[in-house]
């Protein structure tokens, strides 16, 4: 029993091992979430408060429809044994699997961030002659993004926890 053990690592080494791809999973996906999340909110509150952008508020509605409803568990086994079956990467799959799920929750959140802000500063930053978009990156957005940091914190949390499904 001694002989079969000494080529195998410590059991204390699965537990490190275990750690880095939960924290490598975790950080990558919310950073892909964050992004995906606050496009898709953008281009929702654009389309409520405007009416601008039909197309692409249909599609990100459908996004946030079909991601939001089924367990996150559902979603997993989707995406390993169906959508990237002939991958090898299982830690890339686990990534782009809970960035996904994270981006529509994301997307919620900052989007109520967003609409949260004051119509003035936006018309405080039209007067001042700045473009649409340019007053949503310099003056809205870093408004929305102080009031949804602690829920952004909260999702991080989740998404550390839901990890543990992607053994």
């Amino acid at each position: 029993l001694k002989e079969a053990a000494k080529g195998a690592p410590p059991r204390w080494h699965y537990l490190t091992d275990g750690l880095v791809i939960t924290l490598e999973v975790a950080l990558c996906a919310v950073v892909l979430g964050s992004i995906l999340g606050f496009l898709v909110a953008i281009i929702r509150s654009t389309h409520d408060k405007h009416g601008r952008l039909r197309f692409l508020n249909a599609i990100c509605k459908i996004y946030l429809t079909v991601i939001r409803g089924p367990p996150m568990t559902v979603q997993l086994l989707i995406a390993y044994y169906v959508i990237f079956a002939s991958s090898t990467n299982g830690v890339m799959v686990a990534i782009l699997a809970f960035g996904f799920n994270s981006g529509a929750y994301v997307a919620e959140i900052a989007r109520s961030g967003i609409m949260s802000i004051n119509a003035g500063q936006m018309e405080a930053g039209r007067s001042l002659g700045l473009s649409y978009s340019k007053t949503m990156i310099h003056i809205i957005l870093p408004q929305a993004f102080k009031n949804v940091l602690p829920a952004l914190g909260n999702e991080f949390i989740v998404l550390l926890k839901e990890t543990s499904v992607c053994g």
